[in-house]
């Protein structure tokens, strides 16, 4: 049986993770290859004195690391241990970074929401003065989607209906990286949710609310139904996930008008429970039989 590393955030074990890291070490077994978890804590990176990392990568020699976790700087050391990962450094850095994402896609065309990206500021200074608030206001109108850069499950997302809502998020954000963002009105409430593994739409569902928030999110409130995705919802997820140089993704598509296809974000790491509960579909199965078939270990 050959061994590969599944490697987590040590500080999220919690029981959601841990049976997410499950799913994938059962997905591996189908495939004979015994997906050994590891956490960031373990594969500690010293710079000064790397031995005890290269060590572990010279007596296990993973044939590939599935990076099911965030911390960019672990994955960048792995890689340059001539260690293939999935999803590489990279792709996971530029979709935790919102602004990032949509820089990305905004070079390769692909229909968005109106963004604006808020300056930086430090947090012993904050923001001295709000002429660029003003200057953002003459390109979106209210209500404005306020987001933070960096955020999972919709938890970092607001939505301000005037100036005094507006400044009560910005303080709340603080000096955090933050974006403003067109309010798509006929999304209200809902969206799908399409996972992409390779050049393939393996699972889509939609997502909706029915109890007045904005945001379609499960973690939120929200409800699923299965959704069969039209052709132009489907490559536009699979271009998402081409574009940001991912192997594999779940896309979240607003609706536009006439039901035209926006992208809302990508997530390198999307979580497949929900959606296996809701279409019956094993997303973890697909990505270990995609990256097992690109390392020829089928």
């Amino acid at each position: 049986m050959k061994r590969a590393w599944l490697v987590t955030n040590e500080f999220l074990n919690t029981e959601k993770y841990s049976e997410l890291n499950m799913w994938l070490v059962r997905a591996a077994q189908l495939y004979n290859i015994e997906l050994v978890v590891k956490t960031n804590a373990e594969l500690l990176v010293d710079l000064s004195d790397d031995s005890a990392i290269r060590n572990i990568v010279e007596i296990e020699r993973p044939e590939f690391v599935l990076f099911w976790d965030k911390d960019i700087r672990l994955a960048s050391f792995l890689e340059s241990l001539s260690i293939k990962v999935y999803n590489s450094s990279k792709a996971i850095e530029i979709c935790d970074n919102k602004a990032m994402t949509h820089i990305a896609l905004n070079q390769k065309n692909i229909k968005m929401p109106k963004t604006i990206i808020a300056p930086m500021t430090y947090p012993n200074i904050g923001f001295t003065n709000y002429d660029f608030v003003e200057v953002m206001k003459k390109q979106l109108t209210y209500p404005i989607v306020v987001k933070e850069c960096f955020g999972s499950f919709g938890q970092q997302v607001y939505l301000a209906h005037d100036d005094f809502e507006l400044m009560e998020c910005m303080k709340k954000i603080g000096a955090k990286p933050f974006l403003f963002q067109e309010y798509v009105k006929s999304s209200f409430a809902r969206d799908i949710r399409l996972n992409v593994v390779g050049d393939q739409v393996v699972a889509t569902m939609y997502r909706y609310s029915d109890h007045g928030d904005f945001r379609a999110n499960i973690s939120n409130g929200g409800k699923m139904k299965q959704f069969e995705p039209t052709n132009q919802q489907k490559q536009l997820a699979i271009d998402c996930v081409k574009e940001l140089g991912l192997d594999f993704a779940g896309v979240d598509l607003l609706f536009g008008e006439n039901e035209e296809p926006i992208v809302c974000e990508v997530n390198s790491n999307a979580h497949f429970k929900n959606i296996y509960d809701c279409t019956g579909i094993n997303v973890a199965e697909h990505i270990m039989g995609y990256i097992c078939k690109k390392q020829n270990l089928l």
